[in-house]
């Protein structure tokens, strides 16, 4: 397995990902807002996105520097995850969003995966200095929740969120390994 930047080769792949979404009714997060592109604007205009997010010196003041992957079978295939990795947090992100955003398509769930993601996201980040990790989940996604605790993470605050409605749980991870 192994993490690859988005491009337009996958244009195909990452439509597949998120249609499996809507086919198991399931919520789509941590897709870096593929879905909202794909039902809003295009693929390519997603990519460019994605691309101005990693552009750390010039991100707007409204965004954070933040690099979004696909998580693929080594020949690249087949999208098996994603993940959206903030390398620094604004107030909103503090308390709603946190530093690690994550999905796998519902048809591979329950095999690690996600595990495996959030600990290569945690490796990436530590060499960087960011060594003091939040995640959240919404409190009935009981298999993020365990992702979360698999990798070392706390339970630190459970809230009514009114942006998502719903009720989430904010997780730290410190002195990631």
């Amino acid at each position: 397995m192994k993490f690859v930047f988005p491009s337009k080769e996958y244009e195909d792949k990452a439509k597949d990902y998120i249609r499996e979404f809507h086919e198991y009714s399931s919520p789509i997060n941590g897709t870096g807002g593929l879905d909202r592109y794909l039902e809003e604007a295009t693929y390519g205009d997603w990519l460019l996105k994605v691309n101005a997010d990693r552009d750390i010196a010039n991100v707007p003041k409204d965004r954070v520097p933040a690099y979004t992957y696909f998580y693929v079978h080594d020949d690249g295939a087949r999208i098996i995850g994603m993940i959206n990795i903030r390398l620094a947090l604004n107030d909103f992100l503090k308390k709603e969003g946190g530093h690690i955003g994550y999905s796998i398509r519902p048809t591979e769930r329950r095999k690690g995966y996600g595990t495996r993601m959030l600990r290569e996201a945690m490796a990436f980040l530590k060499p960087i200095g960011l060594t003091d990790i939040i995640l959240v989940c919404n409190k009935d996604n009981l298999a993020s929740a365990r992702i979360i605790m698999n990798c070392g993470g706390i339970l630190e605050d459970e809230f009514y969120s009114h942006t998502f409605d719903e009720l989430i749980q904010r997780y730290r991870i410190s002195g990631t390994s």
